[in-house]
Protein backbone atom coordinates (compact mmCIF):
# COMPACT_ATOMS: atom_id res chain seq x y z
CA UNK A 1 0.00 0.00 0.00
CA UNK A 2 1.52 3.23 -1.41
CA UNK A 3 1.86 6.17 1.55
CA UNK A 4 -0.67 8.43 0.48
CA UNK A 5 -3.15 5.16 0.04
CA UNK A 6 -2.53 4.42 3.75
CA UNK A 7 -3.15 7.94 4.78
CA UNK A 8 -6.84 7.88 2.86
CA UNK A 9 -7.23 4.97 5.00
CA UNK A 10 -6.61 6.03 8.20
CA UNK A 11 -8.07 9.18 8.26
CA UNK A 12 -11.19 7.50 6.94
CA UNK A 13 -11.15 4.87 10.05
CA UNK A 14 -10.43 7.78 12.49
CA UNK A 15 -13.39 9.46 11.19
CA UNK A 16 -15.32 6.75 11.58
CA UNK A 17 -14.50 5.47 14.89
CA UNK A 18 -14.99 9.36 15.83
CA UNK A 19 -19.00 9.22 14.70
CA UNK A 20 -19.44 5.41 16.43
CA UNK A 21 -17.86 7.23 19.65
CA UNK A 22 -19.82 10.39 19.08
CA UNK A 23 -23.27 8.17 18.52
CA UNK A 24 -22.54 5.98 21.75
CA UNK A 25 -22.04 9.48 23.97
CA UNK A 26 -25.40 10.72 22.27
CA UNK A 27 -27.29 7.43 23.12
CA UNK A 28 -25.69 7.22 26.91
CA UNK A 29 -26.83 10.84 27.28
CA UNK A 30 -30.25 10.89 25.85
CA UNK A 31 -33.39 9.06 26.70
CA UNK A 32 -34.86 10.89 23.55
CA UNK A 33 -36.73 8.89 20.20
CA UNK A 34 -39.93 8.35 20.39
CA UNK A 35 -41.06 4.45 22.36
CA UNK A 36 -43.54 1.53 21.47
CA UNK A 37 -46.34 0.17 23.06
CA UNK A 38 -46.00 -2.59 21.83
CA UNK A 39 -42.31 -3.09 22.40
CA UNK A 40 -42.90 -1.54 25.99
CA UNK A 41 -40.38 1.33 27.95
CA UNK A 42 -39.79 2.51 31.50
CA UNK A 43 -42.22 5.09 33.06
CA UNK A 44 -41.43 6.96 36.18
CA UNK A 45 -44.00 8.11 38.82
CA UNK A 46 -42.93 10.45 41.74
CA UNK A 47 -44.73 11.01 44.57
CA UNK A 48 -44.10 14.06 46.87
CA UNK A 49 -45.33 12.62 50.38
CA UNK A 50 -46.89 10.02 51.95
CA UNK A 51 -48.52 11.99 55.08
CA UNK A 52 -51.63 12.38 52.71
CA UNK A 53 -53.22 9.36 52.84
CA UNK A 54 -54.05 9.30 48.67
CA UNK A 55 -50.53 9.16 47.46
CA UNK A 56 -50.21 5.25 48.36
CA UNK A 57 -53.92 4.64 48.74
CA UNK A 58 -54.95 6.06 45.57
CA UNK A 59 -52.91 7.82 43.41
CA UNK A 60 -50.23 5.61 43.31
CA UNK A 61 -52.55 2.37 42.62
CA UNK A 62 -54.53 4.30 39.75
CA UNK A 63 -51.61 5.92 38.11
CA UNK A 64 -50.20 1.79 37.79
CA UNK A 65 -53.15 -0.10 36.69
CA UNK A 66 -54.30 2.87 33.80
CA UNK A 67 -50.09 3.04 32.90
CA UNK A 68 -50.62 -1.10 32.54
CA UNK A 69 -53.77 -1.42 30.92
CA UNK A 70 -52.55 1.56 28.26
CA UNK A 71 -49.05 -0.29 27.90
CA UNK A 72 -48.93 -3.80 29.48
CA UNK A 73 -45.01 -4.37 28.52
CA UNK A 74 -44.06 -1.15 30.17
CA UNK A 75 -42.44 -1.03 33.13
CA UNK A 76 -43.16 1.48 35.91
CA UNK A 77 -40.79 2.89 38.21
CA UNK A 78 -41.92 4.79 41.52
CA UNK A 79 -40.54 6.64 43.83
CA UNK A 80 -42.07 8.56 46.31
CA UNK A 81 -40.20 11.63 48.14
CA UNK A 82 -41.97 11.81 52.05
CA UNK A 83 -41.87 15.58 52.05
CA UNK A 84 -37.93 15.79 50.78
CA UNK A 85 -37.75 18.37 47.94
CA UNK A 86 -33.92 17.41 47.71
CA UNK A 87 -34.78 13.43 48.14
CA UNK A 88 -36.92 14.45 45.00
CA UNK A 89 -34.36 15.57 42.86
CA UNK A 90 -32.13 13.05 43.12
CA UNK A 91 -34.99 10.66 42.66
CA UNK A 92 -36.38 12.39 39.18
CA UNK A 93 -32.27 12.10 38.38
CA UNK A 94 -32.38 8.50 39.08
CA UNK A 95 -35.45 7.91 37.06
CA UNK A 96 -33.67 10.03 34.02
CA UNK A 97 -30.44 7.84 34.01
CA UNK A 98 -32.48 4.84 34.58
CA UNK A 99 -33.97 4.70 30.95
CA UNK A 100 -37.65 6.33 31.56
CA UNK A 101 -38.96 8.31 28.79
CA UNK A 102 -41.62 10.29 30.83
CA UNK A 103 -42.24 10.54 34.06
CA UNK A 104 -45.45 12.03 36.23
CA UNK A 105 -44.31 14.02 38.76
CA UNK A 106 -46.14 15.86 41.43
CA UNK A 107 -43.33 17.96 42.74
CA UNK A 108 -42.67 18.15 46.89
CA UNK A 109 -41.65 22.05 45.75
CA UNK A 110 -42.50 23.76 42.72
CA UNK A 111 -39.37 25.71 42.42
CA UNK A 112 -36.81 23.53 43.94
CA UNK A 113 -37.43 21.01 41.05
CA UNK A 114 -36.66 23.00 38.29
CA UNK A 115 -33.56 22.18 37.21
CA UNK A 116 -34.33 18.13 37.50
CA UNK A 117 -36.85 19.24 35.04
CA UNK A 118 -34.56 20.99 32.45
CA UNK A 119 -32.90 18.11 33.23
CA UNK A 120 -35.34 15.85 31.74
CA UNK A 121 -35.94 18.02 28.96
CA UNK A 122 -32.76 18.31 28.26
CA UNK A 123 -32.31 14.14 27.87
CA UNK A 124 -35.34 14.20 26.26
CA UNK A 125 -37.40 12.73 28.83
CA UNK A 126 -40.76 13.90 28.87
CA UNK A 127 -42.51 15.38 32.23
CA UNK A 128 -46.32 15.11 32.90
CA UNK A 129 -47.13 17.55 35.81
CA UNK A 130 -49.42 15.70 38.21
CA UNK A 131 -51.56 17.84 40.59
CA UNK A 132 -48.75 20.69 40.88
CA UNK A 133 -47.49 22.11 38.02
CA UNK A 134 -44.03 22.25 38.24
CA UNK A 135 -41.45 25.22 37.26
CA UNK A 136 -39.25 24.32 33.98
CA UNK A 137 -39.97 23.03 30.46
CA UNK A 138 -43.24 20.65 31.45
CA UNK A 139 -44.74 18.76 28.53
CA UNK A 140 -47.84 18.67 30.48
CA UNK A 141 -50.34 18.92 32.96
CA UNK A 142 -53.26 17.19 35.10
CA UNK A 143 -54.86 18.88 38.02
CA UNK A 144 -58.39 19.90 39.81
CA UNK A 145 -58.83 23.89 38.79
CA UNK A 146 -57.34 24.41 42.57
CA UNK A 147 -58.48 28.24 43.03
CA UNK A 148 -61.87 27.08 42.33
CA UNK A 149 -61.95 24.65 44.86
CA UNK A 150 -60.47 27.09 47.04
CA UNK A 151 -63.91 29.17 46.43
CA UNK A 152 -65.96 25.75 47.18
CA UNK A 153 -64.22 25.69 49.99
CA UNK A 154 -64.91 29.62 51.05
CA UNK A 155 -69.19 28.57 49.69
CA UNK A 156 -69.15 25.55 52.26
CA UNK A 157 -67.90 27.60 55.24
CA UNK A 158 -70.11 30.58 54.81
CA UNK A 159 -73.06 27.90 54.28
CA UNK A 160 -72.01 26.06 57.48
CA UNK A 161 -71.97 28.84 59.59
CA UNK A 162 -75.79 30.10 58.61
CA UNK A 163 -76.35 33.11 60.51
CA UNK A 164 -73.20 33.42 62.11
CA UNK A 165 -71.38 34.04 58.79
CA UNK A 166 -71.17 37.77 59.65
CA UNK A 167 -68.36 40.48 58.62
CA UNK A 168 -67.66 40.87 62.21
CA UNK A 169 -67.29 36.98 63.21
CA UNK A 170 -63.73 36.05 63.72
CA UNK A 171 -62.07 32.72 61.75
CA UNK A 172 -59.21 30.64 61.29
CA UNK A 173 -57.26 30.02 58.36
CA UNK A 174 -54.80 27.15 58.26
CA UNK A 175 -53.46 27.26 54.51
CA UNK A 176 -51.21 24.54 53.51
CA UNK A 177 -47.92 24.03 52.76
CA UNK A 178 -45.96 27.26 51.40
CA UNK A 179 -44.08 24.87 48.90
CA UNK A 180 -46.68 23.71 46.93
CA UNK A 181 -48.48 26.23 44.49
CA UNK A 182 -51.81 24.51 45.17
CA UNK A 183 -51.84 26.08 48.47
CA UNK A 184 -51.50 29.51 47.00
CA UNK A 185 -54.64 29.04 44.84
CA UNK A 186 -56.65 27.36 47.66
CA UNK A 187 -55.89 30.10 49.60
CA UNK A 188 -56.83 32.96 46.80
CA UNK A 189 -59.89 31.03 45.96
CA UNK A 190 -60.98 31.40 49.56
CA UNK A 191 -60.13 34.65 50.20
CA UNK A 192 -62.17 35.81 46.99
CA UNK A 193 -65.32 34.33 48.59
CA UNK A 194 -64.44 35.41 52.58
CA UNK A 195 -63.02 38.66 52.19
CA UNK A 196 -65.44 41.12 53.54
CA UNK A 197 -67.92 38.30 54.28
CA UNK A 198 -66.01 37.14 57.85
CA UNK A 199 -63.06 38.41 59.34
CA UNK A 200 -59.63 36.52 59.66
CA UNK A 201 -58.15 36.33 62.62
CA UNK A 202 -55.65 34.44 62.40
CA UNK A 203 -54.14 32.74 59.15
CA UNK A 204 -51.14 30.90 58.68
CA UNK A 205 -49.17 29.34 55.88
CA UNK A 206 -48.08 25.97 57.40
CA UNK A 207 -44.62 23.65 56.55
CA UNK A 208 -45.99 20.65 54.67
CA UNK A 209 -49.61 19.24 55.08
CA UNK A 210 -49.01 18.27 58.40
CA UNK A 211 -51.39 17.76 61.49
CA UNK A 212 -49.49 18.30 64.10
CA UNK A 213 -48.23 21.91 62.39
CA UNK A 214 -51.90 22.70 62.20
CA UNK A 215 -52.75 21.84 65.73
CA UNK A 216 -50.52 23.96 67.19
CA UNK A 217 -51.15 26.76 64.71
CA UNK A 218 -54.98 26.69 66.30
CA UNK A 219 -54.25 26.31 69.89
CA UNK A 220 -52.15 29.45 69.59
CA UNK A 221 -54.82 31.09 67.64
CA UNK A 222 -57.56 29.62 70.48
CA UNK A 223 -55.43 31.04 73.21
CA UNK A 224 -54.89 34.39 71.89
CA UNK A 225 -58.69 34.84 70.30
CA UNK A 226 -60.57 32.90 72.72
CA UNK A 227 -62.77 29.67 71.66
CA UNK A 228 -65.86 31.03 72.03
CA UNK A 229 -64.64 34.34 69.96
CA UNK A 230 -64.17 31.82 66.61
CA UNK A 231 -66.65 31.09 64.56
CA UNK A 232 -65.12 28.69 62.10
CA UNK A 233 -61.93 27.42 60.89
CA UNK A 234 -60.87 26.84 57.45
CA UNK A 235 -58.40 23.91 57.09
CA UNK A 236 -57.24 23.69 53.40
CA UNK A 237 -57.19 19.72 53.22
CA UNK A 238 -58.66 16.80 55.89
CA UNK A 239 -55.04 15.73 57.13
CA UNK A 240 -54.74 19.37 58.55
CA UNK A 241 -59.01 19.58 59.39
CA UNK A 242 -57.71 16.37 61.65
CA UNK A 243 -55.00 18.12 63.95
CA UNK A 244 -57.76 21.32 63.89
CA UNK A 245 -60.15 19.18 65.27
CA UNK A 246 -58.21 17.64 67.91
CA UNK A 247 -56.86 21.09 69.01
CA UNK A 248 -60.28 22.18 69.85
CA UNK A 249 -61.17 19.26 71.14
CA UNK A 250 -58.51 19.70 73.93
CA UNK A 251 -59.70 23.43 74.08
CA UNK A 252 -63.08 21.65 75.54
CA UNK A 253 -64.67 23.63 72.75
CA UNK A 254 -68.23 22.83 72.33
CA UNK A 255 -70.00 22.56 69.90
CA UNK A 256 -67.68 22.52 67.45
CA UNK A 257 -67.37 25.20 64.71
CA UNK A 258 -67.30 24.53 61.31
CA UNK A 259 -64.28 23.07 60.24
CA UNK A 260 -63.59 22.86 56.22
CA UNK A 261 -60.99 19.95 54.20
CA UNK A 262 -60.56 18.74 51.22
CA UNK A 263 -59.29 15.52 49.71
CA UNK A 264 -61.67 12.99 51.07
CA UNK A 265 -59.98 11.11 52.79
CA UNK A 266 -61.39 8.55 54.49
CA UNK A 267 -61.13 9.95 58.04
CA UNK A 268 -62.39 12.84 56.62
CA UNK A 269 -65.31 11.68 55.09
CA UNK A 270 -66.13 9.72 58.59
CA UNK A 271 -65.57 13.23 60.45
CA UNK A 272 -68.26 14.50 58.33
CA UNK A 273 -70.81 11.78 58.87
CA UNK A 274 -70.09 12.54 62.45
CA UNK A 275 -70.24 16.23 62.29
CA UNK A 276 -66.99 17.21 63.80
CA UNK A 277 -66.45 18.27 60.43
CA UNK A 278 -68.63 20.21 57.79
CA UNK A 279 -67.49 19.05 54.58
CA UNK A 280 -64.44 18.18 52.69
CA UNK A 281 -64.02 18.54 49.01
CA UNK A 282 -64.44 15.50 46.75
CA UNK A 283 -61.74 15.04 44.12
CA UNK A 284 -62.28 11.92 41.90
CA UNK A 285 -58.81 10.86 41.69
CA UNK A 286 -59.23 8.08 39.15
CA UNK A 287 -59.85 10.53 36.43
CA UNK A 288 -57.06 12.61 37.05
CA UNK A 289 -54.87 9.55 37.62
CA UNK A 290 -56.32 8.35 34.31
CA UNK A 291 -55.42 11.41 32.52
CA UNK A 292 -51.95 11.79 33.33
CA UNK A 293 -51.64 8.11 32.41
CA UNK A 294 -52.84 8.69 28.96
CA UNK A 295 -50.60 11.40 28.72
CA UNK A 296 -47.63 9.80 30.03
CA UNK A 297 -47.93 7.17 26.80
CA UNK A 298 -49.02 9.59 24.39
CA UNK A 299 -45.63 11.90 25.01
CA UNK A 300 -43.52 9.18 25.19
CA UNK A 301 -44.55 7.12 21.81
CA UNK A 302 -44.63 10.48 20.28
CA UNK A 303 -48.35 11.22 20.04
CA UNK A 304 -50.05 14.73 20.55
CA UNK A 305 -51.90 14.96 23.86
CA UNK A 306 -54.44 17.47 22.40
CA UNK A 307 -57.19 15.15 23.07
CA UNK A 308 -56.55 14.17 26.49
CA UNK A 309 -55.63 17.92 27.49
CA UNK A 310 -57.73 20.49 25.50
CA UNK A 311 -56.58 23.21 27.67
CA UNK A 312 -53.99 25.19 28.65
CA UNK A 313 -51.55 26.50 31.30
CA UNK A 314 -48.97 28.35 32.08
CA UNK A 315 -45.95 29.07 35.30
CA UNK A 316 -43.70 31.39 35.34
CA UNK A 317 -41.67 29.67 33.38
CA UNK A 318 -43.16 28.02 30.84
CA UNK A 319 -46.47 29.62 28.75
CA UNK A 320 -49.66 27.48 27.41
CA UNK A 321 -48.72 23.66 28.59
CA UNK A 322 -51.27 21.40 27.20
CA UNK A 323 -53.63 20.85 29.99
CA UNK A 324 -56.13 19.18 31.35
CA UNK A 325 -57.85 20.50 35.17
CA UNK A 326 -60.43 18.20 36.77
CA UNK A 327 -64.09 19.39 37.97
CA UNK A 328 -64.72 18.61 42.19
CA UNK A 329 -67.29 18.85 44.44
CA UNK A 330 -68.30 19.69 48.15
CA UNK A 331 -68.76 16.23 50.16
CA UNK A 332 -71.31 16.93 53.28
CA UNK A 333 -73.64 14.42 55.24
CA UNK A 334 -76.16 14.76 52.16
CA UNK A 335 -74.11 13.07 49.19
CA UNK A 336 -71.82 11.14 50.57
CA UNK A 337 -73.34 8.34 48.15
CA UNK A 338 -73.02 10.58 45.46
CA UNK A 339 -69.58 10.99 45.81
CA UNK A 340 -66.81 8.79 47.01
CA UNK A 341 -69.48 5.80 47.18
CA UNK A 342 -70.49 6.27 43.49
CA UNK A 343 -67.16 7.18 42.48
CA UNK A 344 -65.51 3.71 43.73
CA UNK A 345 -63.58 5.64 46.17
CA UNK A 346 -64.84 3.69 49.27
CA UNK A 347 -67.75 1.45 50.20
CA UNK A 348 -70.31 2.14 53.12
CA UNK A 349 -69.06 -0.64 55.16
CA UNK A 350 -65.41 1.68 55.48
CA UNK A 351 -67.25 4.52 56.11
CA UNK A 352 -69.13 3.25 58.83
CA UNK A 353 -67.15 0.57 60.57
CA UNK A 354 -67.15 0.62 63.73
CA UNK A 355 -67.73 4.06 65.82
CA UNK A 356 -69.17 5.88 62.71
CA UNK A 357 -72.17 3.15 62.56
CA UNK A 358 -74.33 5.16 64.56
CA UNK A 359 -73.54 8.35 62.84
CA UNK A 360 -74.03 6.28 59.01
CA UNK A 361 -77.78 5.38 60.19
CA UNK A 362 -78.62 8.99 61.76
CA UNK A 363 -78.18 10.08 58.26
CA UNK A 364 -79.49 7.17 56.16
CA UNK A 365 -75.79 5.71 55.08
CA UNK A 366 -76.38 1.78 55.12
Amino acid sequence: MNTTLRRVVIAAATVSMAATMAACGKAGSSNSGAASVSKGFRIGIALPENQTARYEAYDKPMLEAKLKQLCPKCQVDYENAAQNANTQQQQVDTLINDGDKVIILDAVDYKAIQPSVQKAHDKGVKIVAYDRLAQGPVDAYTSFDNEKVGEQQGQALLAAMGSKATPSSQIVMVDGDKGDPNAAQFKAGAHKVLDGKVKIAAEYDTNGWLANNANSEVSGAIARIGAKNIAAIYSANDGMAAGVISALQSAHVSPLPPVSGQDSQLDGVQRVVAGTQAFTIYKPYRDEANTAAEMAVDLATGKSVSDVAPDSQSSATNKDIPSKLIATQVLTQKNVKQTVIDGGLYTVSQICAGQYASACSKIGLS
